[in-house]
Formats: C-alpha cells, sequence, structure tokens
C-alpha cells in the first residue's frame, strides 16, 4: 500500500489549504483514513479521520476549521483548512488502515501559515 500525499505550501494566517493524499492498495481493503500533523518540537497528533462509512472524528484544535472527506472509489482523503493560524504549521501525514493488516502513512507535505 502506498499513499501519495499533495496540496500543502506557504498560505498566510486566514487562508485556506486542501490536501489530497490517494492510496494506492491493490486488492486490500481501506479501512479509515485520516490526517496527523506534526510541529517542531512537537508530538505527532491527529487532525481528522474519517470512516468508509464517514464517520469523522476531529482533533480538539480543529473547531470547525477543517473538514475532512473521502472518496471510496478512489481511495482518495482530503482535508479542507480554512482560517488557517500560524500554529497549523506543521508536516501533515495522512494515514490509512487497511483490513486484516497495519496502518500505512504517507510521505508527508509540509504546510506553512505565515502570521
Amino acid at each position: 500500500v502506498q499513499l501519495q500525499a499533495s496540496g500543502g505550501g506557504l498560505v498566510q494566517a486566514g487562508g485556506s489549504l486542501r490536501l489530497s493524499c490517494a492510496a494506492s492498495s491493490g486488492v486490500f481493503i481501506i479501512t479509515v483514513m485520516g490526517w496527523y500533523r506534526q510541529a517542531p518540537g512537537k508530538q505527532r497528533e491527529l487532525v481528522a479521520s474519517i470512516t468508509r462509512g464517514g464517520n469523522t472524528n476531529y482533533g480538539p484544535f480543529v473547531k470547525g476549521r477543517f473538514t475532512i472527506s473521502r472518496d471510496n472509489a478512489k481511495n482518495t482523503v482530503y482535508l479542507q483548512m480554512n482560517s488557517l493560524m500560524f500554529e497549523d504549521t506543521a508536516v501533515y501525514y495522512c494515514k490509512a488502515g487497511v483490513l486484516g493488516r497495519n496502518d500505512y502513512w504517507g510521505q508527508g507535505t509540509l504546510v506553512t501559515v505565515s502570521s
């Protein structure tokens, strides 16, 4: 299983970005997909996750600013991030759960929010 994340970049505070992560899973079934982030000197934390059925879970800092969605046919998860703040600066990683196997991580995409 391979995950390819894209969409990171530099944005001003208050701006928006949309991250995408496509999973190449072959015959394996992708279950939960999610986004995590890691800022310098901090632990990796959950941003948002979504099940195949569309149930979502968000980190407490999201506060309605981000929306996670997925396209099961494409094995792709999206993260729409609005009202970005300097504190959102981090490397964002996507993760995919695979039925009967371990979780897989993407390579990370850098989001930089200028204040």
